[in-house]
């Protein structure tokens, strides 16, 4: 699973702001799912760049001796 900050904002007018830093992809929404169905529904939702960027994959070479 992917590793990232999740930063959830509280404001007095009782607005949550649920926001995803360091997670490339669409697996931030994976990350903020139980989340969020645990506050209600989601009114809005503006991805970041990070989003839209391709998620790293480890590599690994094998060589022959």
């Amino acid at each position: 699973m992917p590793r990232g900050k999740i930063i959830v904002e509280h404001t007095i007018d009782d607005k949550v702001t649920i926001s995803v830093e360091g997670v490339k992809g669409k697996s931030c929404k994976d990350l903020t799912a139980d989340l969020e169905k645990a506050l209600g529904t989601v009114k809005n939702s503006t991805p970041t760049k990070e989003f839209y960027e391709k998620p790293l994959k480890a590599q690994q070479k094998v060589g022959q001796s």
